[in-house]
């Protein structure tokens, strides 16, 4: 029997939103406008695909997923800290996120600053304190040294950086490929070697899952260009259209369509080769594979 992604995901989905919910402090805690603010924007509808991967990459090397749950929703709060700066008028200027007002739209911009903040700030104090126990404090160590290097001046802030420089400007696949691997690609890589590493994995299976990681994080965000051309605003839960308004760095913009889907197609194929030999465990995280490159939304 194929593997079911869809009730994989909705099940997992439910899994972490109510733990989010339990770490999320409750919107009359003080002060209240900020707390409203994380979780209007954590519950606005995400589909939860890092946490998810992370979740899967731990299963396919042999790994706990229920081991995995807390750390992962870390990544979500780091995700969702990165759509509440992005969508600042300063960065890229979106009013609407998930079908619903940006959080800078519903708080202000200074309550959205501090939400996303305070969402990076809890994402470490989950990172430092799960799994528990001194058994498992390197690999917490090492989990957090990677994620900080990831999302930081050298992985998501860079890509964010980059394609800011970018905008208006001609530029190259190269360039392309750097905002991509960085803005997108690196918080989706360490999401798979979040769960290789809090897994005990060995040095050869985190590359591994690092590097796959990568190809599925290229694909994810050349899909979302696509769509930002073609894709239906009410699924989406954003306007279409603005990269181009925007004049940003994209596949399509360099190459169109076709080839764009094209290159997408190729990167999952390459992660699902890398994954051939993985065993049947890893079919959670092949099955993401191909939903991140099948999806509408």
């Amino acid at each position: 029997m194929a593997f079911d992604t869809e009730s994989y995901l909705r099940e997992q989905k439910a899994i972490v939103d109510k733990t989010l919910d339990e770490f999320l402090p409750p919107e009359d805690t003080m002060p209240k406008v900020i707390h409203r603010a994380m979780r209007y924007s954590v519950f606005a509808g995400g589909k939860r695909i890092r946490p998810i991967l992370a979740m899967a990459a731990a299963k396919a090397v042999g790994g706990k997923e229920e081991v995995l749950l807390r750390p992962a929703c870390a990544l979500e709060c780091i995700h969702t800290y990165s759509l509440i700066h992005d969508d600042l008028p300063a960065l890229d200027d979106d009013d609407l996120r998930r079908g619903k007002p940006s959080c800078h739209k519903q708080f202000g911009e200074a309550n959205a600053i501090l939400a996303g903040s305070a969402l990076l700030t809890l994402a470490f104090q989950i990172l430092s304190a799960y799994p528990p126990g001194k058994e498992h404090a390197a690999a917490r160590a090492r989990a957090v040294e990677e994620i900080s290097r990831a999302i930081g001046a050298a992985g998501m802030i860079a890509g964010q950086a980059v394609d800011l420089e970018m905008q208006d400007r001609e530029f190259t696949e190269e360039e392309i490929l750097y905002i991509h691997l960085h803005k997108t690609g690196a918080l989706i890589a360490v999401s798979l070697k979040l769960g290789g590493i809090l897994s005990g994995a060995e040095e050869e299976a985190l590359a591994a899952l690092e590097e796959t990681g990568k190809k599925l994080g290229l694909c994810f965000q050349i899909v979302d260009d696509v769509l930002n051309v073609e894709g239906d605003a009410r699924a989406l839960g954003k306007a279409t259209g603005s990269d181009a308004s925007a004049r940003k760095a994209t596949y399509p913009a360099l190459f169109g369509i076709p080839q764009s889907q094209k290159r997408a197609k190729a990167l999952t194929d390459e992660a699902l080769d890398a994954m051939k030999d993985w065993g049947e465990d890893a079919e959670p995280l092949r099955g993401l594979a191909r939903y991140l490159l099948a999806r509408s939304s």
